[in-house]
């Protein structure tokens, strides 16, 4: 068993609230778990109106298939044109 671990840091630009952050937050946590099956949850920077970090895991049987499916959630996020991801890392456990 594989469990491969993502996270993304994302700079929301044109949010001034909370409120509007989280909006944004949720909707793309709720589009990636529905697109690609995955864990998903904001992890830090919930108090921040701009900055949010992002966790995401997933489970398989190859790492060459876990690896794959945390790089197209990856690919989907920075193809969102309301935020930019600043840094990310993948983990293999």
């Amino acid at each position: 068993m594989i469990i491969g671990i993502c996270t993304i840091v994302l700079f929301i630009p044109d949010k001034n609230s909370l409120k509007g952050k989280r909006q944004v937050v949720k909707s793309i946590k709720d589009r990636v778990k529905s697109k690609y099956n995955v864990s998903i949850a904001e992890v830090d920077g919930q108090d921040l109106w701009q900055k949010t970090v992002l966790g995401i895991a997933f489970v398989g049987n190859e790492k060459k298939f876990v690896n794959q499916v945390l790089d197209s959630v990856l690919g989907f996020i920075r193809s969102t044109p309301l935020v930019e991801v600043i840094d990310y890392k993948i983990e293999m456990v």
